[in-house]
């Protein structure tokens, strides 16, 4: 009678007790999607890619709205178009190029997740780090001697990524963030007239529903005269696209140039910009 009574409060704990086990797995799960995507606005984000996709990123900045409607507030100004493909060598590093439009730069650069937020809060938040180097390769022979070398025209952009998702609504990152210039008054920035620029990159997200959120993101310099990056839009996921749409104070679009460029008054020189995100899965993943 006793064995039976025993093996009927078994019976009775054991659903209870593979809930238990469940929860304390689910806790220790890794925090998805503190982004929609790779890129926030402009910069950079945590969010990783797996092992064997491909990102595809086409972003775009046009002219100041202060043109007016005779301008179309900006858009027929011309838009600095900027092409990235980054692919994931594993869950934790990628690979990634791209070009701009504005002085034809390439840009060649890699991401590493050093640590992904836990819900458990064990790991409390993200962690990722990017280096990269790129050229400018626009035609400058109408410089004669003065026309710049290989090395004057190469610079390099380096960025540290710290990220946390708050809530299911609200995520922030901060961002350290430096490019340095190998000419340090290079021709092509009419700003800019230094080597190293230093600056910390802010960025934000507030989810308004299940597939869009408010965006923001602001960089101040912190040693140049240069006036700061400010960024505000929405981002919509849609049919395995993420559309970012958004009002940004700097026309430049890679690492090295959102540093060293000037950016417009907030109010005044707004420019419309957006980026259309893909990721695509290139390979069967092993289990």
């Amino acid at each position: 009678m006793k064995l039976r009574i025993l093996m009927f409060v078994l019976f009775l704990t054991q659903p209870a007790m593979a809930q238990l086990e469940r929860k304390l797995a689910s806790e220790t799960q890794e925090v998805e999607l503190i982004f929609h995507a790779p890129r926030h606005i402009n910069l950079l984000t945590v969010e990783p890619l797996d092992k064997k996709t491909l990102h595809f990123a086409i972003m775009h900045t046009f002219g100041p709205l202060n043109g007016g409607i005779q301008n179309l507030y900006g858009l027929d100004n011309g838009a600095n178009i900027q092409f990235s493909f980054e692919y994931a060598l594993s869950d934790k590093f990628s690979l990634a190029a791209s070009r701009s439009s504005r002085d034809k730069f390439y840009n060649l650069y890699g991401r590493y997740h050093l640590l992904t937020q836990t819900q458990d809060n064990k790991i409390p938040f993200s962690l990722s780090l990017m280096g990269g180097a790129g050229v400018n390769t626009s035609d400058y022979t109408f410089l004669q001697e003065a026309n710049p070398n290989f090395t004057n025209r190469t610079s390099y952009a380096a960025q540290i990524m710290i990220a946390r998702k708050f809530s299911d609504k609200i995520s922030f990152q901060i961002s350290p963030m430096m490019a340095y210039f190998n000419d340090p008054n290079p021709i092509y920035l009419i700003d800019g007239d230094q080597n190293l620029y230093l600056a910390l990159g802010l960025s934000g997200k507030y989810k308004i529903t299940g597939k869009s959120s408010l965006t923001f993101q602001y960089i101040p310099n912190l040693n140049s005269d240069l006036r700061n990056n400010v960024g505000v839009g929405i981002d919509i996921e849609a049919g395995g696209h993420v559309f970012q749409m958004y009002f940004v104070t700097s026309q430049a679009l890679n690492e090295q140039y959102l540093l060293a460029s000037n950016n417009g008054r907030i109010g005044e020189e707004f420019r419309i910009g957006f980026n259309v995100n893909r990721v695509f899965a290139t390979g069967r993943r092993k289990k």
